[in-house]
């Protein structure tokens, strides 16, 4: 890989480790400059899992140290979510990718009306725990969750939010606490499971942890000290972003330019 290309890979960590940790949909960022660089695009998603981990682990220590983290409820909830990822990271998916981006861009806009119309339920929350126990419903979600986790990775912080404020009564700000502890234990099956099957290039992926480390660190700090509408005003921005470009919006203004 030529020399210039190492720090290019740290920024992209950069960026991707503090959308992760406040939104989701980061690995839209790492995952084609990893394939940009000369990785296939199955041991890229591979590898990009080194870096959603360490980035997580930064993530979870900075809500915890900061009084945001249910561990409880984390704890539940990370049971469906590792079920869902050795599913998601094992199988293949019989499915035109192109339909697959439309889909998950489409599911995102119908999120992004529930923010804007329901702003309370995003910013307030329904308590500081979640609200009751692992029921049926929830298990099935996130466990759903958890297989598209396993998948692909890129876009599941959003899935997750929403699953989060929606279903289990987090404000934003404590979602995205659950999110990250959640999606760390995901992410270290997911990539045990990976490792088996794949030459995961682990020197890249170190290099890219540790901007997704420095990114999750800001990220935290941001979360915190800014408060949930703030928050909920960047995953609002994250959405469009990650929906327009999932739609080949951005492609197709460069063709008309």
């Amino acid at each position: 890989m030529a020399w210039y290309l190492y720090p290019l890979v740290v920024l992209a960590g950069i960026a991707a480790g503090f959308i992760n940790v406040l939104a989701g949909s980061g690995s839209l960022i790492t995952l084609p400059l990893l394939i940009f660089i000369g990785l296939p695009a199955n041991i890229a998603n591979a590898t990009n899992r080194i870096g959603v981990l360490l980035q997580n682990v930064v993530g979870v220590g900075g809500f915890y140290k900061q009084g945001k983290l249910d561990v409880r409820g984390s704890l539940w909830l990370s049971i469906p979510m590792i079920l869902g990822s050795i599913v998601g990271a094992r199988i293949a998916v019989d499915i035109d990718e192109a339909l697959l981006r439309k889909v998950i861009a489409v599911v995102m806009i119908v999120m992004l009306g529930i923010m804007i119309a329901q702003p309370k339920r995003w910013l307030e929350g329904k308590g500081q725990s979640m609200n009751g126990r692992l029921t049926v419903t929830r298990f099935l979600l996130f466990f759903a969750i958890g297989i598209y986790g396993g998948f692909l990775q890129a876009g599941v912080g959003i899935f997750l939010l929403a699953g989060l404020v929606l279903g289990a009564g987090y404000d934003i700000v404590r979602a995205n606490a659950v999110k990250v502890a959640v999606v760390l234990a995901s992410a270290i099956v997911s990539l045990v499971v990976f490792s088996v099957s794949l030459e995961i290039d682990w020197g890249v992926g170190v290099l890219l942890g540790a901007g997704n480390m420095l990114g999750a660190w800001l990220a935290t700090r941001c979360a915190v000290d800014k408060g949930a509408a703030w928050v909920r005003r960047f995953v609002i921005a994250v959405i469009l972003v990650a929906a327009a470009q999932l739609l080949g919006v951005f492609e197709w203004v460069g063709r008309v330019l």
